[in-house]
Order: structure tokens, then sequence, then C-alpha cells
């Protein structure tokens, strides 16, 4: 869904993607904060996410666009992307209440590879013998990082696996539907779709009586603040990536995404103190050279489809 090449602008593209890349890890850093200072439940963090999310962006898309960003040719695919990607940020965020920032993002990178797997079986993409290899290797890396995360917090260092799974099907569902709708409503519908399940999911996990679906109020103005900039910066950030992805190719963006990475280390080391050991280190580097190389191998394909 990008622009025609003439109105594409690569440089631009690339300095909106980094800075998107760059301040979307506050977001996770927030969820932390929270459960770990202001004694909030993941879940209630995750349902907040999105409700303001919405209370944020649904004013500017008023004004700008009236009642056409909830025009959807397709509303039941778009509020369905909305509860996957709920579902993903639930347990994302579940994740960085036990976890170090750097290690749930280290893990959750899986995700280009499993996106590229489902890609490929599903969509009938071509992918050759060295990107599968380098799938594997991805993975591999990622059992680097999650063996000693596994022994100290069990199978909670599995949820950005299952995280990552349920965002590749969200982008799975992005590819699925095309340009039925634009960037505009597909975000505002999977806003939408994302409110409504966490509302579901908090009410029933909080009857339940599990302690990460616990119902409250912020208990602090600093609390409500953050929440505001929770929300405020799901929106509008990933509004950015929007932009972006209409600047340049996606073969030319996609590396960018390991910026999180950076900026979830020094947020996690600034606020929490921690800090990937070298073990982790060495999964981290194998988790993203693979990444890169499954991007670069993307691009040149599509380089030789173009040519032909």
């Amino acid at each position: 869904m990008s622009q025609p090449q003439s109105q594409q602008n690569p440089l631009q593209g690339m300095a909106i993607m980094a800075g998107a890349m760059i301040v979307l890890p506050a977001m996770d850093a927030i969820a932390k904060y929270m459960a770990t200072f202001e004694s909030m439940s993941p879940g209630q963090v995750t349902f907040y996410r999105f409700f303001f999310q919405l209370v944020c962006t649904l004013p500017l898309l008023f004004v700008l666009f009236r009642w056409k960003a909830l025009h959807a040719k397709r509303p039941w695919m778009n509020l369905l992307r909305g509860v996957l990607h709920g579902a993903a940020s639930l347990l994302f965020f579940v994740a960085v209440k036990y976890m170090p920032l750097a290690d749930v993002f280290a893990i959750y990178f899986v995700e280009p590879f499993m996106l590229t797997a489902m890609s490929a079986l599903f969509l009938g993409d071509k992918v050759g013998s060295r990107r599968w290899t380098a799938i594997v290797v991805g993975f591999g890396g990622a059992m680097i990082v999650i063996q000693p995360s596994y022994e100290i917090f069990g199978l909670k260092a599995l949820l950005p696996v299952f995280c990552a799974f349920l965002y590749s099907l969200y982008l799975f569902l992005n590819r699925a539907i095309g340009e039925a709708d634009s960037p505009l409503t597909m975000q505002t519908m999977a806003g939408i779709g994302g409110t409504l399940f966490m509302a579901v999911a908090l009410f029933g996990g909080n009857a339940a009586g599990i302690a990460d679906f616990e119902i409250s109020l912020p208990s602090s103005l600093l609390g409500l603040v953050l929440l505001l900039i929770l929300g405020s910066l799901s929106g509008y950030a990933h509004l950015l990536v929007v932009r972006a992805f209409r600047l340049a190719p996606l073969s030319l963006l996609a590396p960018f995404q390991y910026f999180e990475i950076i900026s979830a280390t020094v947020l996690g080391y600034a606020l929490f103190n921690d800090f990937p050991t070298v073990s982790k280190w060495i999964g981290i580097a194998i988790i993203v050279a693979s990444g890169l190389f499954i991007i670069w191998r993307e691009r040149l394909q599509s380089q030789s489809v173009n040519s032909a």
C-alpha cells in the first residue's frame, strides 16, 4: 500500500520509521512501570492502551475525515485484526511485567520468521532454502535468549513467542485484506476491536480471580498521565509507521524494526536496571542477523521480479 514512485521520499520515510521505532518501546516501558510501581494489572494497562488510543486519535480523525474513518468495506475482518492485536498486546504487557524489556523484544522478533513461513505456506510466496535456514537459525537464537529466562520465569518466558504468533496473524490479515480499506480505516476499526476485546477479557479474567486481570483505576496523577501518553504513543506512532510505508518501500524500512531492541535495552537499564547477559546478547545478535538476512533476500527477490 505504498504511494506511486513520484510521491515517495525514501530518506524521509527512513527518518520517520527510525523515529517511530525508537519511541515505540516507551509504550512497553510505561506498561512495565505501571505494573511494577503503580501495581496495575497488565490486563488493565492493555485495556487503557486501546481505550486511550481511541480517545486521543478519534477526535482528530473525525475532524479530518468525518465518518469516513469508520466506513470499512470489510468491518469484521478489521475488527478481528483488532482482537488479534489486543491479544498480542496483552501477552506482551504480561511478559514485560515479569521479564526485562530487552529479553521480551528479542524473543518477540521471531515474528518476521513466523510471517515469512505463513506467507510461504498459505499465500504461496516463494521462500528458498536459504531463507528457511535463516528462519531455523533465528529460532535457535531465540532459544538462547529464552533458556535462562525460562529457568527464572518458567512458562512466562514463552509469552513473547505466543505474542509474536498472534501479531504475525494480525500482519497476515493485513496482507490478506489488501487494499480494500485505507490504512486509516483499518487502524481505527482495529482500535475499536482491540478495546472491545480487552473489555471482555478484563471483566472475564477479573471474575475468574486472575491477578493479571485485576480491574483498577490509576492510583496517582502520574499514572493517569502515563496512561494517556501510552494511548497517544500507540495511536500516533503507528500512524507515523503508516506514513513511513507510504514514503518508502517495505524492504528499505524493515531493518529499522530492530531499533526497538536498542531503545528497549536503554530504557530497561535506565528505568529498571535490567541489562542482557553475554549469552543473551549472542542470541539477540543471531536473531537480528537472521532477520536482516531474510529481509535482504526478500529485497533481492522483489528486485528480480520487478526487473523481469
